[in-house]
């Protein structure tokens, strides 16, 4: 969450992802920056365990969505 809203204060779109697991921790980080409207896209929990398959498909899921938050 710091780094999206450091990189969205240069002017530079950005959207953070995090994993299902941290959706309430990334919310509180965010109003605590001011930045309640910068929600993350959230993807499976855990990572770290999984095949880079299994990684690459939860990155297609999410894709999307990627591209139109940082595009719209």
């Amino acid at each position: 969450m710091h780094d999206s809203a450091r990189i969205e204060e240069f002017g530079i779109p950005a959207v953070p992802v995090a994993t299902e697991e941290f959706r309430t921790a990334a919310r509180v980080q965010a109003s605590r920056l001011g930045r309640q409207d910068l929600e993350a896209v959230f993807v499976p929990h855990p990572i770290q365990d999984q095949t880079r398959e299994e990684i690459e498909a939860r990155a297609d899921a999410v894709i999307q969505e990627l591209v139109t938050r940082l595009t719209g």
